[in-house]
């Protein structure tokens, strides 16, 4: 049985190792800046898996210049005739960036499929080709690292009933969400064909098991930092000039009479 099943993980606890996560990936985007390096990221998983709550946790202490967060929204019409990884490509990282896709092309291989927004063929298509293309960005000189977040039945059903009784999160329910809610089964042929087709040597999916929020999140930023090999960059420590006191005046009485925000809290 997973030990995610098994133990659960105290806030305190869970913060404290987040921290020092954290502080690895601030290092790893020193060295991403330095070296140039282009890193692409790609999470995929079942609806309710924990996409969102792991992309905050790796973004929410580095800069978004850096690690940027992508998450496309349904193709327009326009988009629709073009080549289908097009669109992806236009968000591909330039040097000294990484970009985190919040789904991926791999919407062809789950939801596109599952739910009828393309053909059987276009579907088989894409597991045919995607390596190759995953090849060709790879020889590019870009750093692909591919994770699956697994949740389990149980756990995604009481997830979406958190959401459906909860006003914070209730926007995370979509009308695709509830549509895809009894077709679990679908969404099960579909990943171990995806798995099948592009769980490459060169290309590699990962799973992490995400029934533990908290364990899941660290489990999958550790993996990250341990498939790059980043080195701590030396930085000289910054001093703070002293400030000047030419032109000194007072700074304060000038804001006099303008609009303040009302002080509620």
């Amino acid at each position: 049985m997973p030990k995610s099943d098994v133990e659960k993980l105290k806030r305190k606890d869970y913060e404290k190792e987040l921290e020092k996560l954290q502080v690895e990936l601030c290092h790893l985007q020193d060295w991403v800046k330095t070296t140039g390096e282009r890193i692409v990221i790609v999470l995929e998983g079942r609806d309710a898996a924990g996409k969102g709550g792991l992309i905050k946790a790796i973004s929410e202490r580095v800069s978004p210049r850096v690690f940027r967060v992508v998450a496309l929204p349904a193709p327009s019409d326009r988009q629709k005739t073009q080549m289908y990884m097009q669109r992806y490509m236009e968000h591909f990282p330039a040097a000294g960036e990484i970009a985190i896709f919040d789904r991926s092309w791999y919407n062809r291989a789950g939801v596109e499929y599952v739910m009828g927004f393309c053909t059987p063929e276009q579907h088989q298509r894409f597991l045919e080709l995607c390596p190759t293309v995953e090849r060709y960005i790879l020889d590019g000189g870009i750093r692909l690292l591919k994770i699956w977040l697994e949740v389990g039945q149980k756990e995604q059903e009481r997830r979406f009933a958190a959401r459906v009784d909860d006003p914070l999160r209730q926007w995370k329910l979509s009308p695709m969400d509830v549509k895809s809610f009894d077709r679990w089964y679908e969404y099960s042929r579909a990943r171990d064909m995806m798995l099948e087709s592009t769980d490459t040597d060169e290309a590699p999916w990962y799973i992490v098991r995400t029934d533990n929020k908290r364990r899941g999140r660290l489990n999958a930023i550790a993996h990250i930092l341990s498939k790059i090999p980043y080195k701590r960059i030396d930085k000289a420590k910054v001093k703070l000039p002293s400030r000047s006191d030419k032109r000194q005046y007072d700074d304060q009485a000038t804001l006099k009479g303008r609009r303040f925000v009302a002080e509620q809290y």
